[in-house]
């Protein structure tokens, strides 16, 4: 194992040597000579003279080598009781075929293609076809409302649209074409085609000769060999929610992509060829892309596809049993998923029913880390639980406690230390460094590294006032956080989710902390609402871990105590509720924006990817009311 400070050091005063070294584990049509190309800041690009193809350096260059019979990727559906597996040689079929008939359809190199579908290997397949024509995808996250989908179809102008006839949530079926037909009528752009996948609970009826069955389309296809693209040709666009209505096309080009992902499996997560990797995430999103498919295949390891929940397909016990089944190295989901599975088996019970001596490691991100999730997973699994922490535009861990390097003590609460090639600084508001300890915001030295986002997709304008105006050299995460003494980075939330009472800036991150230590406690949300005297007060809402026997009134008083003693009388936390259940995005992100404006009495716009909407309804008279 290599040494973190000296490798982190190298990368940030010689980043070319030091990606240049990098990249020698890539197969390029063109190796790059040239590895920065910092002529026109703040639009830094990486490799700007090599040529590759993505979908070669996942699938091609293992089976030339002779990997062809290596297990690449292991679909586990308990939603429909099924599931399947696909060598290298045969995933490497399917995606050429799928390739030849995505051009048969008129797909070329620089086209997009919206992918609109559920967690089947299918999707898989269909990223990294386009992948190997060149053509530019973006997924949608399968189900998204229709108003959704076509601000997406109008921005990207898709040649073509791959989908399905349904996807399948625990108890029920969602039907993908009526919400796709609807969006294509909404959608001022027009794609030349649909290809449809139909699924057996629920057959769509299709439009001819507009729609193609996907069987239809790939029975006469010829496989088609992987088109060279540049190091600088984007790879996809992924839609990330903005402070307008307009989603931001997150755009991610080839190169610095392959190159970072390979790197990060290696160094990050200590994975390699014939692991089992298991991202328990979607498709729809940035861990998906990165993470179900791209990395764990460019290494040559093995990928689980889940389509199922943590728990209800069937019980708390379902991640326990994929582990088992299918020997799986390393597991990375988000700290819901581990809450969700803490208060249904709060004394992890279904566990012992499992073999999960496989496992070496759990990785969680997607939102902060609570020290008493991590401590519950800690020790009921035995194993290190990593924290770590990086974004949709970044496209990789910004801060992690590196596996492959010489991974250091673990502090609860922190995803540890900024990753070799980002340049990591809080910032108070004049721009200087905050002093350890200090909160301010957390920011990015430019130039990002290989990986992270170039541009906005036909929007560079939007991408600088966005991200790298508010301090000059720097790229704006949109978090807050601060460095402690040691150099851990700790991460305290969005910067609008910084409460301010009475002058005194609070981190709702901070008292759900305080909150989430409770014993009763399963999870829990904190958002500032307004206050005639103070500006903003905090209010909590707190769910109960299953079985949990306590008085809400004698509760509400221990959590106002708990937060007195850990974080001062200051945050003036009193309002606090129990509830049955917190509303949530898909990907299982605490909607604490759209509670803050309920609470305030302003009507928000509740998000397209809200997982349960009956969630928010039932919580509207509590948050409208005085608690």
């Amino acid at each position: 194992m290599g040494d973190y400070r000296a490798t982190f050091d190298h990368s940030i005063s010689d980043p070319e040597t030091f990606w240049r070294a990098a990249a020698e584990h890539i197969s390029w049509r063109r190796a790059p000579e040239v590895i920065l190309d910092d002529s026109n800041p703040p639009f830094y690009r990486w490799f700007p003279d090599a040529e590759l193809n993505t979908s070669e350096n996942a699938l091609d260059r293992h089976v030339a080598a002779g990997h062809g019979d290596r297990v690449a990727l292991i679909h586990d559906s308990p939603v429909t009781g099924s599931k399947s597996s696909f060598t290298y040689a045969e995933l490497l079929d399917q995606v050429s075929r799928l390739a030849g008939a995505l051009r048969t359809l008129g797909v070329d190199k620089g086209d997009r293609v919206i992918i609109y579908l559920p967690m089947v290997p299918e999707a898989v397949v269909a990223m990294l076809a386009c992948a190997r024509l060149g053509a530019v995808h973006s997924v949608v996250f399968g189900g998204f409302a229709a108003a959704e989908l076509s601000a997406r179809i109008d921005d990207a102008q898709p040649k073509v649209i791959v989908s399905a006839s349904c996807g399948i949530e625990v108890n029920r079926v969602i039907e993908y074409k009526p919400l796709l037909d609807k969006a294509i009528e909404l959608s001022a752009h027009k794609p030349e085609h649909c290809v449809i996948l139909q699924r057996p609970q629920a057959e769509a009826p299709l439009n001819s000769p507009r729609d193609i069955a996907w069987s239809e389309a790939i029975a006469d296809a010829e496989p088609v060999a992987p088109v060279t693209v540049a190091a600088t040709d984007p790879l996809y666009i992924l839609y990330t929610s903005g402070t307008t209505a307009k989603p931001k096309g997150v755009v991610r080009d080839n190169g610095g992509h392959a190159v970072a992902l390979r790197w990060s499996m290696e160094n990050i997560y200590d994975i390699g060829p014939g692991d089992v990797w298991w991202t328990a995430s979607d498709v729809g999103w940035v861990v998906g892309h990165s993470y179900i498919v791209y990395a764990p295949l460019i290494v040559g390891a093995t990928t689980v596809l889940y389509e199922g929940k943590p728990v209800g397909t069937p019980d708390a016990g379902a991640f326990w049993r994929v582990i088992a089944e299918h020997k799986v190295t390393a597991l990375f989901t988000a700290p819901t998923a581990f809450r969700a599975i803490k208060k249904e088996d709060p004394k992890g019970d279904l566990l012992s029913s499992y073999d999960v001596s496989s496992l070496r490691t759990l990785f969680l991100a997607g939102e902060r880390l609570d020290p008493d999730t991590w401590e519950w997973a800690t020790e009921r699994l035995g194993l290190p639980v990593i924290d770590h922490w990086w974004q949709t535009e970044t496209g990789w861990p910004i801060a992690a406690n590196l596996r492959g390097l010489d991974p250091m003590p673990i502090k609860p609460g922190s995803p540890t230390v900024p990753v070799p090639g980002w340049d990591v600084r809080v910032l108070d508001p004049s721009g200087s460094e905050a002093a350890p300890g200090a909160e301010g915001a957390i920011c990015i030295r430019l130039p990002l590294p290989p990986g992270s986002l170039p541009t906005l997709w036909n929007d560079d304008e939007r991408f600088v006032a966005s991200y790298l105006s508010a301090f000059e050299g720097y790229y704006l995460t949109g978090d807050g956080g601060y460095v402690d003494e040691g150099g851990y980075l700790y991460v305290m939330g969005r910067t609008d989710d910084v409460i301010n009472v009475a002058g005194h800036r609070l981190s709702t991150g901070t008292l759900e902390a305080v909150l989430s230590g409770h014993p009763a406690v399963a999870e829990c949300a904190v958002m500032g609402v307004h206050d005639d005297l103070k500006g903003q007060v905090p209010r909590g809402l707190v769910v109960l871990k299953a079985g949990a026997d306590v008085d809400p009134e004698q509760l509400r008083r221990e959590l106002v105590q708990r937060v007195r003693d850990e974080v001062g009388a200051v945050a003036s936390l009193r309002l606090i509720d129990v509830v049955a259940a917190l509303p949530k995005t898909r990907s299982g992100k605490i909607l604490r924006r759209t509670l803050r404006e309920i609470a305030d009495g302003k009507t928000p716009m509740v998000p397209s990817t809200i997982e349960d909407a009956s969630v928010l309804d039932a919580l509207r008279p509590t948050l409208q009311s005085p608690s």
